[in-house]
């Protein structure tokens, strides 16, 4: 668990220096409140094992903020942080037990019931030019969603975009603690390293998020935007490395997380680019979290001396 958080800080620290003190405050109090709302839980209404210390609390706090814009009242912040971890993990009998990514359930709660709040993204400042002011921008996606829809070529969009240096340092607009795919990448690889996640979802939930976007640009790249664009853009690599991943939430069998990955890929891109929002991260992978015990039943391994029929 704490090693998740650990390689969770390089974004943490890449999304202060462009939204400054209101990220800060948007993480404390979503961390703060996640700890609180399983505590109270668990101790008036599950009365169970206290796992308030165990650390999925903490990662459940971060993650949600990292899929928050940095300019969200406070209060919200606290609402999502309840329907995390009262609805999306202590309703379902607390650790180990909820089908569903709580920091996206969540996320997508707060998407829906509050649109507007969540898609008014704060224009990224470095933190020496005292932090993020007034201005609000759309995302990249949003730019060419809303350009496509008015049937403006993506070549032309593209201008109205931060380059690709700026997209993969992380200064664009966006959630905040997806922006920066340079500072996700070192974490993922941090957690590759000590063997906490595999390969298996980040690489299947990439490639093929790659491919399909990749051929959608080759037939017609005046309506779709190039593969490159949609990996580094968006919640794709925070989703892929972090979220996809949770051990509880996600196949057991290595066949199955590719299966599991692979289909939060392509639902991905199918969202981006033939959905109602620009983003796809979140609803693809709860798709693809109702649909993990299906998984682990078809990718079941048989068990050592069992007969298998010819």
């Amino acid at each position: 668990m704490w090693a998740v958080v650990v390689a969770l800080l390089p974004a943490l620290l890449i999304s202060v220096y462009f939204f400054g003190l209101p990220a800060i405050l948007v993480t404390v109090v979503s961390i703060l409140s996640c700890l609180l709302f399983e505590y109270l839980i668990q101790k008036f209404l599950i009365k169970g094992k206290n796992t308030f210390g165990d650390g999925s609390a903490v990662i459940t706090g971060l993650l949600l903020a990292f899929n928050l814009p940095s300019n969200l009242p406070l209060y919200w912040v606290v609402l999502g942080a309840l329907v995390a971890i009262g609805i999306g993990k202590m309703a379902f009998g607390g650790l180990g037990r909820n089908p569903f990514n709580p920091a996206l359930v969540g996320r997508v709660f707060l998407l829906i019931s509050r649109p507007v709040e969540m898609t008014t993204w704060p224009t990224p400042k470095p933190i020496w030019s005292f932090g993020v002011d007034a201005v609000t921008g759309p995302t990249p996606l949003g730019i060419l969603k809303e350009g496509v829809m008015n049937e403006k070529p993506v070549e032309q969009l593209m201008e109205q975009m931060p380059n690709y240096v700026q997209m993969l340092l992380g200064q664009m607009g966006g959630s905040f603690g997806e922006i920066s795919f340079i500072a996700l990448l070192v974490g993922a690889s941090f957690l590759l390293f000590r063997k906490v996640i595999t390969w298996h979802i980040p690489i299947s939930f990439i490639l093929s998020a790659f491919l399909l976007s990749g051929s959608l640009y080759l037939y017609d790249p005046t309506c779709y935007a190039n593969p490159f664009f949609h990996i580094i853009v968006g919640g794709l690599m925070l989703g892929a490395c972090f979220m996809a991943t949770d051990m509880v939430t996600s196949p057991t069998s290595p066949w199955g997380m590719i299966v599991f990955g692979t289909g939060c890929g392509i639902l991905t891109i199918v969202i981006r680019t033939f959905g109602a929002y620009p983003e796809g991260v979140s609803f693809a992978i709860l798709l693809m979290n109702a649909f993990t015990p299906l998984i682990n039943k078809a990718f079941k391994p048989k068990r050592f001396g069992e007969k298998v029929s010819v």
